[in-house]
């Protein structure tokens, strides 16, 4: 067998499975493709298919049990696969990752990649908080990319923000990022020039109908009605009314919400804010300056 016959055979097997994908992949090859070089032991980015590719690469008996052992668990299990591999990769950085928190896939970080925010920052802006930090992916990306910022990343989560540790270690930012405990806002330091937030923001219908894959994360991490809403707009309420008090006065904050851009503007219809592009489309991550936050800082509860 060659590790594009394995592949295949494994990919085939997740479509029979009816596995969920969206935790990294978008679509059985290439989680199979994932799964197999994981546990072969060979690089994720090595070329499977097509001229100059490892496909026909002879799989050894032992390396096929290897990665059937790998698959059967995806599939009994239905965990994502990178539970099972405790790597993840975010705008090609790896990441460690296990059940303490969600797999990272925030589109923001391509927005930090690419420079979508530049254009609102500032020679000034120095001070940055991943708030709802999960594995700290975000607040390593920010570090690496604005070379002359602080960062902070904080969570509700103590497991989140252990898993965050290692990985501010594993990129030896431990200089430049500081990690915190907080409930929201209510335990920052202030102010900010950039607030960075992906946080749990899932409305009740559509947490009813999660796969099991999402059912694995923790729920505080998506589940937006903690506080007895269905809209999954619980957190963010909160949040955009206390932003403004911890912000300079040039402040924005970037804010993703997935497909909950409805709920969004029917929960915040007088806001101003600027919807960014992605690879998903404008609908997923909004940007917000303090001037505007103002105005429900000043609204009737």
């Amino acid at each position: 067998m060659t590790l594009l016959e394995l592949i295949e055979s494994c990919a085939q097997q997740l479509t029979d499975a009816q596995v969920a994908f969206g935790h990294g992949t978008t679509n059985a090859f290439d989680e199979a493709a994932w799964l197999v070089l994981h546990s072969l032991g060979m690089p994720l980015d090595t070329p499977v298919r097509g001229q100059d590719s490892e496909e026909k690469r002879p799989v050894t008996p032992a390396e096929s049990a290897q990665a059937a052992t790998l698959l059967g668990a995806r599939i009994s299990s239905r965990k994502p696969a990178a539970y099972l591999t405790q790597e993840a990769w975010l705008q090609g950085v790896a990441f460690f990752v296990d059940e303490r928190v969600i797999v990272p896939r925030s589109l923001i970080a391509e927005l930090l990649a690419d420079g979508g925010i530049d254009y609102w920052l500032t020679e000034s802006t120095r001070r940055v908080l991943d708030l709802c930090t999960g594995n700290g992916s975000l607040a390593v990306i920010a570090a690496m990319v604005y070379p002359d910022v602080e960062v902070e990343g904080a969570d509700i989560s103590i497991d989140a923000l252990d898993v965050a540790a290692i990985n501010v270690a594993k990129h030896q930012l431990g200089e430049r990022i500081a990690l915190m405990h907080s409930d929201g806002l209510g335990n920052v330091r202030e102010p900010y020039d950039l607030i960075l937030c992906n946080p749990p923001y899932v409305n009740a219908q559509s947490m009813s109908k999660l796969p099991a894959e999402y059912l694995a994360e923790p729920a505080i991490a998506l589940d937006g009605n903690q506080s007895g809403g269905k809209d999954g707009m619980d957190f963010i309420r909160k949040l955009l009314r206390d932003a403004p008090l911890h912000m300079n006065a040039n402040g924005v904050l970037v804010l993703e919400i997935g497909n909950e851009r409805t709920h969004f503007e029917a929960a915040f219809p007088s806001l101003e804010v600027v919807w960014l592009e992605t690879s998903a489309g404008e609908d997923q991550v909004l940007l917000v300056v303090r001037e505007a936050l103002l105005t429900l800082l000043h609204a009737p509860k």
